[in-house]
């Protein structure tokens, strides 16, 4: 018969063949891939995101001293011409202005300069010497505007009244003229800044010589090495009767080592490149500042901070200018010459800074014709020398 029993044979003809290859079944391996591919490109789209944003955020918290500036062009050629040789100036202004820290003084409603230190950044980045001014050294001081109305009017007086009178501009002014150097970058920061920038890296390492016993601060800390926290490190900073027998020279020598001590805790324990430990210190350095149009952005901060994080430990110095008791005052400071002449000479020329640390013994002649020695203190000193 025509037909198989089974039934009809379809005609093959009628059914062209697939030109497609057969399909491949798909590895685990490729699938899983291809999803770790796309979660990965997923992290780095959030994380830019993220990153952007806190860009955004810390570029932002920093405060733009505007006029400053205004006041400074007023004055350009008074002012020293920018140093040669890519040498910086930067001056750090400590307002005390009591903004969240009411416990150590009542706001007055004028703002002094707690503490002052011109930062040298030497041209070839090998060096730092950061120089505090002391604020009860007497000083001439120009007729500055007053930030009310008015202008204050030529004077011999003590330093930190410069900032009082004018703000920054004046203060920088102040500086210029005694120093001879161009400031090129300020910054100024209050109480409240310095108390969050010391709890974003977890405190700094002091040494106490004796326990401390501070009412209007309300401490009590133990004698030795110990670590505080912002609240009791600015105590710690600004107390002056509970220590040295209330002399301000040892309390800005506490100060100097204090900010040793904060390089090396940013330094060494990876601060800088933890992202975890990084953004809190970023968010509290740029809230805490008012700077110059210059240092006002993040990028320009953390050049800023990259260079004195390449400088090696040993040669971060602080120290304070040479001074002696004022002839007319022994209660206020003047200067030490002819030691404040090769310090503030040797800044001017960008040339090295003979220095040593407090712990070690200086071999220095008396005679007149001896270079000076600077003592001070450095990120490698032991605090509890």
């Amino acid at each position: 018969m025509g037909a198989d029993e089974t039934g009809p044979r379809e005609d093959a003809s009628l059914y062209p063949a697939d030109p497609r290859p057969p399909r491949r079944p798909r590895s685990r391996r490729r699938v899983l891939a291809r999803r770790v591919g796309l979660g990965l490109a997923v992290f780095v789209l959030a994380l830019s995101g993220v990153g952007w944003y806190f860009y955004q955020r810390f570029d932002s918290n920093i405060t733009v001293d505007t006029a400053t500036a205004r006041e400074l062009k007023r004055h350009e050629e008074d002012r020293p011409p920018p140093a040669t040789g890519g040498a910086t100036n930067i001056l750090v202004i400590g307002s005390d202005s009591r903004a969240g820290s009411e416990r150590y003084g009542h706001d007055t409603g004028v703002e002094r300069s707690d503490s002052t230190v011109l930062l040298h950044l030497a041209g070839d980045r090998d060096s730092v010497t950061a120089v505090s001014i002391p604020r009860d050294l007497m000083v001439r001081i120009p007729d500055c505007r007053r930030p009310g109305g008015g202008t204050s009017g030529k004077q011999v007086n003590q330093f930190n009244f410069s900032f009082a009178y004018g703000g920054a501009a004046c203060t920088i002014r102040v500086v210029e003229k005694l120093v001879g150097v161009r400031v090129d970058h300020h910054v100024i920061a209050d109480f409240q800044g310095f108390k969050e920038v010391v709890d974003a890296v977890d405190g700094v390492e002091v040494c106490l010589p004796a326990a401390m016993h501070d009412k209007s601060a309300k401490l009590e800390l133990p004698r030795g090495r110990q670590v505080l926290d912002g609240e009791h490190a600015l105590g710690y900073v600004r107390a002056r009767k509970s220590l040295d027998g209330g002399s301000d020279t040892q309390r800005m020598s506490r100060q100097q080592e204090f900010m040793a001590s904060l390089v090396n805790k940013v330094q060494s324990n990876g601060v800088l490149f933890n992202p975890m430990r990084l953004a809190p210190l970023l968010d509290a350095v740029t809230s805490a500042l008012t700077a110059n149009k210059e240092l006002s952005s993040l990028t320009e901060l953390y050049d800023l901070v990259r260079v004195v994080r390449d400088v090696p430990k040993e040669r971060v110095h602080f120290m304070t200018v040479p001074r002696r008791p004022y002839r007319l005052d022994s209660n206020r400071d003047e200067l030490a010459q002819p030691a404040a002449r090769e310090l503030f000479g040797a800044l001017r020329t960008d040339s090295v800074v003979r220095f040593v640390s407090e712990g070690r013994k200086a071999k220095q002649k008396r005679d007149s014709g001896a270079p000076s020695v600077f003592k001070g203190t450095t990120p490698v000193d032991d605090i509890c020398r």
